[in-house]
C-alpha cells in the first residue's frame, strides 16, 4: 500500500470537515476569549470596577471550569451517541453562545460575556471526547499519527490566529466590539456548517446507561484506565505537557515584557512562534515516525523540551537588556534575540514531538468502546494539571525566583517527571533507543508492512543477520512484540535489563534445561491467548556467512499449541554491518558502508496454521530476502 503524505487527507470527507470543525472551534474559543481580556486590560472602567488583575486570572479560571463538571458526562455521550452528532449540536450550541456574548458585547453586559466564557468552555469539553476518539474510527491505522498531527497544528495554529485576531478587533475604533460579535457569530456558523459534512460515526457503546454524577464517574473512568498501564501513564505524560506548556506560556507576558523589554507584539511574536513550532512538531511526527504510532517520539520530545527549557534560561542571562522598550523590529535587531526565538520554536518542535504520539497510543491501545470516557478523564485531568501549574508558579515567585529561573526549574522538573514515567514503562525508552539506532545508522524501508495485523495474535518468523535483528523489527513493527531467544544471549549483563523489559522469552535446548524449554513454549501459549505478536527466528543462531540456515520444528511446536497464522518475514542489508558475523575487518567494512546505510524488512503474507511447516517458512522467507544479503 502507497503512504500518501498526511496532507492528502485533507481531500477527503473522513478527515476534511471534522478538521475545519475542531480548527473553527479552536479558533472562535480564542477570539472571543483573547477580546474579552484586552478589552478589560485596556478599557476596564467602561466596564466594571472590579480589578483588571482580578478578572485577567477569573476568566482562564472559568473557560477551564467546566471541563471539572462536565469532562466525565460528556465522554459518556461520546461513547453512547454517534460522533457526528454530538458535534452538530456543539456547534449550535457554539452559536447561541455567540449570539448571547454578542448581545453582551453590544450592551456592555460583562456578566453575560462571562457567562459566554462558561459556555464556551463547556462546548470545549463536549467535543474534546468527539475529538479524539473520531480519529481512530475513520482514519486506518498507518494514517493515525499524520491525522493527529494535522489537528495538533489545527489547534495551535487556530488558537494563535484567535489571539491575534482577538487583540487586534476589540481594540479598533469604533467598530472593535462590532467586529468581535459578528466575527465570532461568523465563525461559529460557519463551523456548524463544516459539522454537516461530518461522515456518519456510529457509537461503540450505543446502550451506554449514562451516569450523570461526574465525580463518581471521573473515579471509575480513572480506574478503568488504570488497569492499562501504557494507556494510563500515557494520560499521565499527557497532562504533564499541559503543566509544562501552561506554566511556561504564562511567564510569556511579563517575561516579554520586563525581561526582553518588549511592547505587545513581541509577546505576540514569542507566542507565534512557540505556535508555529508545536505545528511543525506535530506534522513531523508522521515523516519521523514513518507512518506508525512511533511512541520512540515521546522521549525525544521530552528531552528536547527540557534541553531547550534549559537553553532559554542561559539564553536570557545572555540577552543584552535594552534602556527603552523596543517594538518587534527593534527587538529582532537586539543581540540576543534570535537565540530566544531559536529556544521558543524548539520548545514547540519537541512539544509536538512529544504529544502526538502519545494520543495515538491512547487511541491505539484503549478498549475501543471506552476511548471517549479516556479522553473525558484525561480533559480533567489536565485541567487539575494547568491549575496546579499557576499555584507553583505563584510559589516559585513568591519564593523570590526570576522568570528565566522558573524556566530552568521547568525544564529540570520536566527531567525528573520524565525520567520517573520511562522508569515505569520502559517499552517508552526502549522504543527510543531501536528508533536513535535505526535512524542513526541504517535507512530502513519496511516492504508490505501493512500484512502485520493491527489486532490478534500471530507467530513471526525471521532470518537471523544480527545481533540487533530484534531491535529493528521491533522499531519497524506498529505492534509490541515478544522475542523468543537463546537464555545464555538474555543473560548478558545490561542487555539483560533490555530484554527483560521487552518481555523477551528466554528459551534454552531440551538437552540442557527442559524446564526453561516447557516454561518457554508455555510463555508463548500465554501471550498468544492474550492477542500478542510473537517473533522467533528459527534457524537458532546467528548466519556466519550470511546464507540461511536450515530451519528448526519449534513454530510447529509453538501451533501445535496456539493455532495462529504465521508471517515470514526477513531482513535485508544487515550482512556485512558492524553487528553481523561476518569475518572481514569490522573497522573496514563498517567504513566501506557509512552510515545511514539501506535496509529493509520485507513481510510476507500470513499462512494460515494448518499449512506452516519448517521446510516451507524457509522457502518464502528466502524468496522474500532475495540475493541481498
Amino acid at each position: 500500500m502507497q503512504k500518501n503524505s498526511q496532507f492528502t487527507l485533507f481531500t477527503q470527507r473522513r478527515f476534511a470537515p471534522f478538521f475545519w470543525t475542531q480548527f473553527l472551534g479552536a479558533l472562535n474559543d480564542n477570539v472571543f476569549k483573547t477580546a474579552l481580556l484586552t478589552i478589560l486590560t485596556y478599557d476596564a472602567l467602561s466596564w466594571t470596577d472590579l480589578d483588571p488583575g482580578l478578572l485577567n486570572n477569573l476568566i482562564p479560571g472559568l473557560f477551564i471550569l467546566p471541563f471539572f463538571l462536565f469532562s466525565a458526562t460528556s465522554g459518556q455521550l461520546a461513547d453512547k451517541l454517534e460522533k457526528g452528532r454530538v458535534a452538530r449540536f456543539v456547534k449550535l450550541l457554539e452559536i447561541a453562545i455567540m449570539g448571547i456574548a454578542a448581545y453582551g458585547w453590544m450592551t456592555h453586559h460583562l456578566w453575560l460575556l462571562v457567562a459566554a466564557v462558561i459556555g464556551m468552555g463547556v462546548h470545549s469539553t463536549l467535543f474534546g471526547p468527539v475529538k479524539y476518539a473520531y480519529l481512530p474510527q475513520q482514519l486506518r491505522r498507518e494514517e493515525l499519527i499524520g491525522g493527529n498531527g494535522l489537528i495538533e497544528m489545527g489547534t495551535f495554529v487556530g488558537i494563535l490566529l484567535g489571539e491575534i485576531l482577538g487583540a487586534v478587533l476589540v481594540v479598533h475604533k469604533p467598530w472593535g466590539l462590532h467586529l468581535v460579535a459578528g466575527m465570532t457569530i461568523g465563525i461559529a456558523v460557519l463551523g456548524w456548517l463544516a459539522s454537516l459534512r461530518i461522515p456518519l460515526s456510529p457509537a461503540p457503546v450505543p446502550e451506554l446507561k449514562v451516569n450523570w454524577n461526574p465525580f463518581t464517574e471521573t473515579v471509575r473512568n480513572l480506574a478503568y484506565s488504570r488497569r492499562n498501564r501504557p494507556v494510563f501513564l500515557s494520560l499521565l505524560g499527557n497532562s504533564w505537557f499541559w503543566f509544562y506548556g501552561a506554566i511556561m506560556l504564562a511567564q510569556f507576558p511579563v517575561y516579554a515584557k520586563n525581561y526582553l523589554h518588549g511592547d505587545h507584539s513581541v509577546f505576540v511574536l514569542l507566542l507565534a512562534v512557540f505556535s508555529v513550532g508545536i505545528g511543525a512538531g506535530s506534522l513531523l511526527c508522521e515523516r519521523l515516525s514513518g507512518h506508525k504510532v512511533e511512541i520512540g517520539l515521546v522521549p525525544f520530545g521530552s528531552i528536547g523540551l527540557s534541553v531547550f527549557g534549559l537553553e532559554l534560561y542561559f539564553a536570557s542571562q545572555a540577552y543584552v537588556t535594552p534602556t527603552a522598550m523596543l517594538d518587534l523590529g527593534g527587538f529582532l535587531a537586539q543581540g540576543g534575540s534570535w537565540r530566544i526565538l531559536i529556544d521558543c520554536l524548539g520548545i514547540g518542535v519537541f512539544g509536538g514531538l512529544y504529544i502526538v504520539p502519545l494520543f495515538a497510543l491512547i487511541q491505539t491501545r484503549c478498549d475501543p468502546a471506552h476511548v471517549s470516557r479516556t479522553i473525558a478523564g484525561m480533559n480533567i485531568m489536565n485541567a487539575l494539571f494547568m491549575v496546579v501549574s499557576a499555584l507553583v508558579a505563584m510559589v516559585l515567585l513568591k519564593a523570590g525566583l526570576s522568570i528565566p529561573q522558573i524556566f530552568l526549574a521547568t525544564a529540570i522538573m520536566n527531567g525528573v517527571v520524565a525520567a520517573y514515567i520511562f522508569s515505569l514503562v520502559p517499552e517508552f525508552l526502549i522504543r527510543f533507543l531501536a528508533w536513535i539506532l535505526i535512524h542513526t545508522f541504517y535507512r530502513v524501508r519496511i516492504i508490505n508492512g501493512q500484512a502485520i495485523p493491527e489486532q490478534g495474535p500471530a507467530v513471526l518468523v525471521c532470518n537471523h543477520v544480527s545481533y540487533v535483528d530484534a531491535i529493528a523489527i521491533m522499531a519497524a513493527s506498529p505492534r509490541p512484540v515478544r522475542f523468543v531467544m537463546d537464555h545464555q544471549i538474555f543473560r548478558i549483563p545490561v542487555m539483560s535489563w533490555l530484554f527483560r523489559n521487552v518481555r523477551a522469552i528466554p528459551i534454552a535446548p531440551v538437552k540442557e534445561d527442559p524446564w526453561l524449554t516447557e516454561k518457554a513454549f508455555v510463555d508463548i501459549a500465554q501471550a498468544l491467548h492474550e492477542g500478542e505478536l510473537v517473533c522467533i527466528f528459527p534457524e537458532g543462531k546467528l548466519t556466519r556467512d550470511g546464507e540461511l540456515n536450515p530451519f528448526k520444528g519449534g513454530v510447529q511446536k509453538i501451533i501445535a499449541r496456539s493455532p495462529v497464522p504465521v508471517l515470514p518475514m526477513a531482513l535485508r542489508g544487515l550482512w556485512g554491518s558492524l553487528f553481523s558475523r561476518d569475518p572481514s575487518n569490522p573497522v573496514a567494512r563498517t567504513f566501506k558502508r557509512g552510515l545511514f546505510s539501506r535496509l529493509e524488512l520485507a513481510v510476507g503474507e500470513a499462512i494460515p496454521p494448518e499449512q506452516v511447516s519448517p521446510e516451507l517458512l524457509q522457502e518464502k522467507v528466502r524468496e522474500l530476502r532475495g540475493q541481498w544479503k
